[in-house]
């Protein structure tokens, strides 16, 4: 669940909290429309959320998890852009 209920948020810490939680604070922006352009050029990596992932496996170790998800070994991937 990806929530800004701040009925849910002041659960945390209580016995009434969900038995899972991830909190986490940040900003990003885009001009309109920019996400979508990115996201249809793939210029992301997209897999579906994993619970596993995200509440059991060590925090280092998520990004290549989810990329084992979508069958990529991140060791294969190339830190440079090629301009042919």
């Amino acid at each position: 669940m990806i929530t800004t209920s701040k009925d849910v948020l002041e659960t945390l810490g209580t016995a009434s909290q969900p038995p899972e939680a991830l909190v986490a604070l940040g900003y990003s922006g885009w001009e309109a429309g920019q996400l979508e352009h990115e996201l249809l050029e793939n210029s992301w990596l997209t897999v579906e959320a994993d619970s596993n992932i995200l509440f059991h496996t060590p925090i280092a170790d998520r990004w290549q998890a989810a990329a084992q998800k979508l069958g990529i070994d991140i060791h294969t991937i190339a830190t440079q852009a090629g301009h042919a």
